[in-house]
């Protein structure tokens, strides 16, 4: 059976425009929540002994506690801290990662003989695509914005002297792509959450072009739920590599996502893989909800809009064709005028 695909009405840059918008809207109002969970992944479990942990001398012991602490110690803005990179990293990875979807999707559907919607393995293998694109382009933003959101209060520092700091205080500007290994591997996250997605959908709502506001948020949540619960020990070892080294390790960077899964294990159990997992969960129920459900949004007024375009440049279109033929006719009337006088005299 053949499927219309958004795809087919809507251009890859107007799809990632407003997969973009979706993002940085979403991100915007829950960015407390991330701010909460990286402080969360970062720090080690502390000993009685112990009398340093990884921010502001600081040991957070649940979301509701590192909330409370971090408006003490730094004020609301605190909450906020790094907010500008981190939405300008959320608006480039996700502009990036649905407009190569929506490419690597529309060339899979072309090439078959018979359209029809793609399996789960393949829903999985082009969102895997198309994350690991977006990555190799904007995973500096997001190593610049885990060192932010974890500075202490009294080194804080901008986007750009963040990165600086970053490309001076450990491998140059390969620093930068710090965790690139892990964030590559870590495209199976968006690609889980928007091939459970697109299942999803064609099994609860079979042949529904859009979506209104509820549905496409139920979707977009359960759909990131599933995808958290079983990325979190690597997002949990991506956060850790591009962040501040623990005090315990004396400044000495990891090396690799499997060195810093390891190092958790060995300080506080397996369990520490999934530490930050309730505001990880909260943040990305929330976030992807508000962001399929605005791009369902967005993606319906982009249709319009190009329906719109397609009336205005047929009408002018037929305006120009009637023009052209008005302007044709008294040529054509004198024509034939020329050719009845000229049709005796032949004759």
């Amino acid at each position: 059976m053949a499927v219309q695909s958004k795809e087919a009405v809507i251009p890859p840059w107007g799809l990632a425009v407003a997969g973009a918008t979706g993002a940085v809207l979403a991100n915007a109002l829950v960015y407390p929540l991330d701010i909460v969970k990286t402080r969360l992944q970062v720090q080690v479990k502390r000993k009685p002994t112990d009398i340093s942990s990884t921010t502001n001398d600081r040991h957070y012991a649940s979301t509701s506690d590192a909330i409370s602490q971090i408006i003490k110690d730094e004020g609301l803005s605190g909450l906020y801290s790094g907010m500008a990179g981190s939405l300008l990293g959320v608006a480039s990875t996700n502009f990036a990662y649905f407009y190569w979807y929506s490419v690597v999707r529309t060339l899979y559907l072309s090439y078959q003989k018979v359209p029809r919607s793609p399996s789960t393995a393949i829903e999985l293998s082009l969102g895997a695509v198309a994350g690991a694109v977006a990555q190799l382009f904007t995973i500096p933003i997001a190593v610049v914005t885990t060192r932010q959101q974890t500075q202490p209060k009294n080194d804080k520092k901008g986007l750009i002297d963040t990165g600086r700091e970053v490309v001076n205080s450990e491998d140059g500007w390969t620093g930068l792509w710090r965790g690139m290994k892990a964030s590559l591997v870590l495209v199976v996250n968006p690609a889980i959450t928007y091939g459970a997605y697109q299942r999803l959908r064609e099994v609860i709502f079979p042949g529904k072009m859009n979506l209104k506001p509820h549905e496409a948020f139920l979707l977009g949540a359960m759909s990131k739920a599933l995808a958290t619960i079983v990325t979190q020990p690597l997002i949990v070892a991506k956060v850790g590599l591009q962040s501040r080294p623990p005090p315990a390790r004396q400044g000495k960077p990891f090396k690799s996502f499997v060195e810093v899964m390891r190092y958790i294990i060995d300080s506080e159990g397996a369990l520490g893989l999934f530490k930050g997992i309730g505001p990880q969960i909260l943040k990305g129920l929330l976030v992807q909800g508000l962001l399929m459900m605005t791009k369902e949004r967005m993606e319906l007024l982009f249709v319009l809009l190009f329906a719109y375009a397609r009336r205005i440049r047929k009408e002018k279109l037929q305006q120009l064709a009637d023009l052209a033929a008005k302007k044709a006719k008294p040529l054509a009337d004198s024509v034939a005028e020329k050719a009845k006088g000229i049709a005796p005299r032949l004759g």
